[in-house]
């Protein structure tokens, strides 16, 4: 692939406290961006100067929501090299959102070359802290310059840049959720399996109420029963059930989580049973009141494990594991955040070095 590059001639000042980075805030000096149509496919293909892109006001993107993206990290590993996390399958998944919304797809080994050539050129500022990274944000929007439901022709790929501490506050701490009983994120047949801007407009309100209480995060119940665990709003989750890994099935309302992947991968390793299966919030919470139910963690690229200390559902609350950290969850971040930053053996191949 020809990617030019235009390097800016004002370079931002880089953060000197990366205790005070925050999450998706501070952005890079460069961007990728590429345009689509179906005369020339891709074409184009510019890394520029960070800067507010032009879009016409009739673009589909603003009416009827074509928007995919994906969201992955770099991270400065224990031997200086830049590496990301099994890259390939942000391509796959990214391609599998385009599929379902209409969007064109990327090549996955263009996709991969896309963001070597733009983090490579942003390296100074991947920061060296422990515990932070670089986040890369990749996506497509449908750019057709008039109104009416259609099909995307015109679309641009963009990727863009942000180097990050936690996600959550509380870090690697057990968090609050609270099970949603009233709205609905997804259901089977939708879009709750991709990864586009309109499944996470639906959870706004119900993050919005659950905030207010003093809550992290929603747990969402599926659309239809409403009663089947599905999957938190920035996450996907596991449970520890008497000694059972359970974490739900992907049925087209979950999205098919990469760091959810991989931990399944590390967990049957370790010869841990684990079972992707339909768990209802009775089944749960009865766990909970029998006290089998021992651990509880979410999984996700942005905060890698964050382990789930308090749930509540319809006014009643449990805690999980006296509210402190399990040795599972505790575990699986060691190995996960090890691996990434290379100062674990990495076995399965699933670091990509960027330089």
């Amino acid at each position: 692939m020809q990617i030019t590059v235009t390097k800016t001639q004002n370079p931002k000042q880089k953060p000197t406290d990366e205790t005070k980075l925050g999450f998706g805030r501070i952005f890079t000096d460069h961007m990728f961006l590429m345009d689509y149509d179906p005369q020339q496919g891709w074409h184009d293909a510019r890394i520029v100067p960070f800067d507010y892109i032009p879009v016409h006001p009739a673009s589909t993107v603003f009416h009827y929501g074509a928007e995919i993206f994906e969201g992955m990290k770099a991270y400065r590993g224990a031997n200086g090299q830049i590496i990301m996390f099994r890259p390939y399958e942000n391509a796959r998944r990214m391609n599998d959102s385009a599929e379902r919304l209409c969007l064109p797809q990327i090549d996955e080994n263009d996709f991969v070359e896309i963001l070597d050539t733009l983090v490579e050129l942003e390296k100074d500022w991947i920061p060296h802290s422990e515990g932070t990274s670089l986040y890369i944000r990749p996506f497509t929007y449908g750019n057709d310059p008039h109104l009416g439901v259609h099909a995307v022709s015109q679309a641009t790929f963009a990727v863009i840049c942000s180097p990050v501490g936690a996600y959550y506050a509380e870090g690697i701490n057990p968090v609050k959720i609270a099970i949603e009983s009233q709205d609905v994120r997804a259901v089977r047949g939708g879009t709750g399996y991709a990864k586009c801007g309109g499944n996470y407009a639906a959870s706004l309100r119900a993050g919005q109420r659950a905030e207010a209480k003093g809550f992290t995060q929603v747990l969402w119940l599926d659309g239809v029963e409403r009663k089947y665990i599905e999957e938190v709003g920035s996450m996907n989750v596991m449970f520890k059930i008497g000694g059972e890994i359970v974490t739900p099935k992907l049925t087209g309302s979950v999205l098919p989580g990469i760091t959810r992947k991989s931990c399944i991968e590390l967990l049957r390793a370790k010869d841990y049973t684990v079972s992707e299966r339909l768990l209802s919030v009775d089944e749960l919470f009865a766990a909970a009141q029998n006290g089998t139910l021992e651990e509880a963690w979410g999984t996700g690229t942005a905060a890698v494990i964050s382990p789930i200390g308090w749930l509540s559902y319809q006014d009643k609350e449990y805690t999980v594991n006296g509210g402190a950290i399990g040795p599972v969850a505790q575990w699986l971040y060691d190995e996960l955040t090890g691996i990434q930053w290379g100062k674990r053996p990495d076995p399965a191949d699933w670091c990509h070095t960027v330089c």
